[in-house]
């Protein structure tokens, strides 16, 4: 008895085989592409008071720890700068407090795509790699020289010469127009769970600085 000719659509099964392998290809393609969209991407090196896994540059060797979350672009952090900034440091070069700054990046939709919060925090975080002793020199100029909101912020050669004015060299310079460390400054506020700035924190406890007891605490540390 001849055997029965079979049913089987080889062809059907082939062009189902190749469907699935695209699909998972693209899926694949997917996932690397988010991955690259929310990498920290380069991570600067720790220097002398700089903290790179933490994203902090310190002062002083107070046995408070007083740290201060700010976005070169936001200007409540200028306010915050201006108001609290000299008062700060001083109790730090004194010893009474360890002053940390983070640089973080939550504005670049205020910059009309060009993400200079990123781009800030990540030229400074390239200062403070290199030196970290220049950094607060370099967050006050960038404070000083704080675009409006809805623009399109410093340019990088600009954010680079500011680096140069105080004392950074050719190595900060490439690093700032390379944009070396924008995602890594892009990365701190999800990091460090930051909703807004200036985030205030006293021995790791998070202030609320429109809290009328938090604002006591902190401007009674300052007195």
């Amino acid at each position: 008895m001849a055997a029965a000719k079979s049913n089987i659509n080889w062809f059907a099964i082939g062009v189902s085989i190749a469907v699935v392998v695209v699909l998972v290809a693209l899926g694949g393609l997917v996932v690397f592409l988010n991955n690259q969209a929310t990498s920290p991407g380069a991570t600067p090196t720790a220097s002398d008071n700089f903290d790179a896994d933490a994203g902090s540059i310190s002062m002083g060797d107070g046995d408070t720890t007083v740290s201060v979350f700010l976005d070169f672009q936001c200007p409540v952090c200028k306010s915050f700068e201006d108001q609290f900034g000299a008062a700060l440091e001083a109790k730090a070069q004194s010893g009474e407090i360890t002053l940390e700054q983070h640089p973080i990046a939550i504005l670049d939709r205020f910059s009309q795509g060009t993400e200079f919060s990123s781009r800030s925090a990540g030229a400074a975080f390239c200062v403070a790699e290199s030196d970290s002793d220049l950094y607060f020199d370099y967050a006050k100029v960038l404070f000083e020289n704080q675009p409006a909101e809805n623009s399109p912020g410093l340019t990088n050669e600009q954010l680079a010469e500011f680096a140069t004015q105080v004392g950074a060299g050719d190595d900060v310079v490439s690093c700032i127009t390379d944009e070396t460390y924008r995602k890594f400054g892009a990365a701190q506020a999800k990091a460090n769970d930051i909703q807004g700035t200036p985030t205030v924190e006293i021995d790791g406890e998070r202030l609320d600085l429109q809290n009328q007891d938090d604002m006591k605490r902190f401007t009674d540390l300052l007195g």
